[in-house]
């Protein structure tokens, strides 16, 4: 996956399965700079499921209080800004002000050895649709040729 017209995305290792109960739910952030890419991974069982932390709604990060992402025995993910609960295994919001709405899924897998990997940008920059169409990164060097 990427953003129109980039460089695919790259795989990252984010954590071993082992060190997720289950069910459970852990944020991760990748890259460097001023803008790194936050996400989450879910386990329910043997599967892993990945998001972008960024609530639909309003674009804030959907943990208060980190790794808070869980709710409703590990079924549902809350987002702490607005209440909004999404499906822990789709993504899809199902009560809240974004009903309806889905949270931006990333590709994941689990290797042999019990490593999870995450396929996302290196910078929040790179994420396009992930933080609305709305909200525009600037840098200073591009904000310089304009």
């Amino acid at each position: 996956m990427s953003s129109a017209g980039s460089e695919p995305w790259p795989e990252w290792p984010i954590y071993r399965l082992d060190e997720l109960t289950d069910p459970d739910a852990r944020g991760f952030y990748v890259g460097k700079g001023d803008w790194p890419f936050r996400g989450f991974v879910v386990r329910q069982g043997q599967s892993i499921f990945a998001y972008a932390n960024v609530c639909p709604h309003r674009r804030h990060p959907l943990d208060f209080l980190p790794n808070a992402f869980l709710v409703e025995n590990g079924n549902l993910i809350r987002c702490a800004s607005h209440g909004a609960l999404f499906d822990s295994e789709t993504g899809l919001c199902v009560s809240g002000p974004c009903q309806g709405e889905s949270l931006m899924k990333l590709v994941s897998r689990l290797d042999s050895a019990g490593t999870i990997f995450v396929t996302a940008p290196a910078s929040l920059r790179d994420a396009g649709p992930i933080i609305g169409s709305g909200f525009n990164v600037q840098s200073e060097a591009d904000s310089d040729t304009n």
